[in-house]
C-alpha cells in the first residue's frame, strides 16, 4: 500500500508539471499574438518614440519572460520559437487586413525580420540560462545585457546599420538604463550582479571600439 500511495503522489506530481509546460506553451502562444497585434496597430501611429521602444523591444522583453520561466532547455528553445512565431503570424494576419505589409512592422524589413526572430530565440535561451546559479548564468546574464546594449547603441549611432537620428537620446537612454536594471535583476547575489555588469561593460566596450573603427574607415565595412 505504501509504495501505491507513492507512485500516486508521483503521478500527480507529473501531472502537474505537464500543466505547468502545457499552461507554459499557451501563455508563449497567447502573449506572442498580443504582442504582435498590438504592434501591428500602433505602427505609424502615436508619438514617435512609442514605437521604437515597442519594436523591438517589447518583443525582446516577451522572449527573456519566456525563455526565463521555461522547464527546461528544450520548452525554452521551443516557447520562444513559438512566441516569436505567433507574434509574426499576428502581425502578417493585421497587416492583410489593414492593407499593409507585416514586414515593414517587425524589423523594418525581410532581412529585419529574420535577424529579429534569431535575436528572440537567442535571447530566451539566454534569458533561460540565467537561472543557474554558477558562472555560467552570470555569463548569461552579461550576454543580455550586450545583446540588448549593442542593439541600442546600433541604433542610436549616425551611418550604422539600423541608424535612427530620433532614437537618439530619449529612447535610446530609456532602454539603456533598463538593459543595465534588467542584467542587475537577473543575478540576485552582489557576486554575481558585479560579474554580470562587468562582463557587459567589457563587451559593449569591444562592441563600441569596433563600431568606431568601422565608422572611421579602419575595419573595411564589408569584413
Amino acid at each position: 500500500m505504501n509504495d501505491t500511495s507513492i507512485d500516486y503522489a508521483d503521478l500527480a506530481e507529473y501531472d502537474r508539471r505537464q500543466l505547468c509546460i502545457e499552461r507554459h506553451l499557451l501563455t508563449a502562444f497567447l502573449g506572442g499574438l498580443a504582442v504582435g497585434l498590438v504592434g501591428m496597430f500602433l505602427a505609424g501611429k502615436g508619438p514617435g518614440w512609442i514605437g521604437q521602444i515597442y519594436d523591438p523591444y517589447v518583443y525582446l522583453a516577451l522572449s527573456l519572460a519566456v525563455g526565463a520561466t521555461a522547464s527546461g532547455f528544450g520548452w525554452a528553445l521551443l516557447t520562444t520559437f513559438l512566441a516569436a512565431a505567433s507574434t509574426l503570424v499576428a502581425a502578417m494576419g493585421a497587416g492583410a487586413l489593414s492593407g499593409g505589409p507585416a514586414f515593414d512592422v517587425i524589423g523594418g524589413s525581410a532581412a529585419g525580420l529574420n535577424w529579429t526572430i534569431g535575436l528572440l530565440v537567442g535571447l530566451g535561451l539566454l534569458a533561460y540560462a540565467t537561472r543557474r546559479h554558477d558562472a555560467w548564468g552570470d555569463l548569461a546574464a552579461g550576454a543580455v545585457g550586450v545583446a540588448l546594449i549593442a542593439d541600442v547603441m546600433d541604433r542610436a549611432t549616425p551611418g550604422f546599420i539600423d541608424s535612427d537620428r530620433s532614437f537618439w537620446p530619449g529612447p535610446a537612454v530609456v532602454v539603456g538604463l533598463l538593459s543595465v536594471a534588467l542584467v542587475f535583476l537577473l543575478r540576485r547575489k552582489a557576486r554575481g550582479r558585479a560579474r554580470a555588469l562587468t562582463l557587459s561593460a567589457v563587451f559593449a566596450g569591444v562592441f563600441a571600439a569596433c563600431l568606431a573603427a568601422i565608422l572611421s574607415g579602419w575595419i573595411p565595412p564589408t569584413v
